[in-house]
């Protein structure tokens, strides 16, 4: 996987007229100009149906590259049955990640990147084979894997209040970027598959405000993040998407979003991963 380093963070907003079907051309044009404004959005319509939302969805990736630079890989969302709750989500669903305002050096960012800017803890796996798609265990889906990758998503979840699963899925999963830590290959054991899913997942801003957001289990993720890899390369593939090595996966938040703000200094940490792995980022 090539180095990225972060020039600009164009995470940019969203705006339409609420309405519950796929939009238009021209209403994907609308909202692509509101979202290089960086205001909040009303997004595609709080009401919009998942069939509706999926070809939202569709729609604006095909543009975002302009904006968010080539497709690098795929993102699920709602793996938890807290996100799926929270979301009225009865299961989980894909979006596209872009390369743009993927860094994977020493991160400082500006806390207002976006309309509604926030971190995530994740975890990304690098793909070493499309027979991804057709495995069946955990063991063997992480011989189709060249890597796991600490992750910290950068969401602009954009819209104002509280809002659908859908009308977020319609907004391709709130996705603008996110901070890389060091790879961590793969080991094609049975212990490593059982530290993945027995690792805890610890998030905290070391700044000035120091505290623990948070801390998950990997089993947390379909009850384990090789099920939610093995979840995303099937639903890719019934949709016609065969995975190509060297594809990322994002597996899904760990724990619920926060808002950044100026001075955090946040880091996740894989704890039970072979040499304990973390990532990091500042808001400035």
């Amino acid at each position: 996987m090539k180095s990225k380093c972060l020039t600009l963070l164009c995470l940019l907003p969203f705006s339409a007229a609420l309405h519950a079907a796929c939009p238009t051309d021209a209403q994907v044009d609308a909202y692509l100009v509101d979202y290089s404004k960086r205001q909040l959005s009303a997004g595609f319509g709080n009401d919009i149906s998942a069939a509706d939302a999926d070809c939202a969805k569709h729609k604006l990736a095909a543009k975002l590259p302009l904006y968010l630079g080539d497709r690098v890989g795929y993102k699920a969302g709602f793996t938890s049955p807290a996100s799926q709750k929270n979301f009225g989500m009865s299961g989980p669903q894909w979006a596209y990640m872009f390369n743009r305002n993927m860094v994977d050096i020493i991160a400082v960012i500006p806390a207002k990147f976006g309309a509604r800017p926030t971190f995530e803890a994740d975890l990304l796996v690098e793909v070493k084979d499309p027979a991804l798609a057709d495995a069946t265990t955990p063991l063997q889906a992480l011989a189709c894997l060249e890597s796991v990758i600490p992750f910290i998503e950068l969401p602009d979840l954009m819209m104002d209040g509280k809002f659908s699963g859908n009308a977020l899925l319609a907004a391709n999963l709130g996705f603008r970027g996110g901070v890389l830590g060091a790879e961590v290959p793969v080991q094609n054991t049975q212990a490593f598959v059982d530290a993945l899913g027995n690792m805890t997942v610890v998030m905290s801003d070391r700044g000035p405000q120091a505290k623990e957001f948070g801390r998950a289990k990997g089993s947390d993720l379909l009850g384990h993040p090789l099920n939610a890899a093995m979840w995303l390369a099937q639903a890719l593939k019934k949709d016609g998407i065969t995975l190509k090595k060297g594809d990322l996966l994002s597996l899904g938040g760990f724990l619920p979003p926060v808002p950044s703000q100026s001075g955090m200094h946040i880091q996740l940490q894989y704890l039970g991963l072979p040499g304990d792995p973390a990532v990091s980022v500042e808001f400035n």
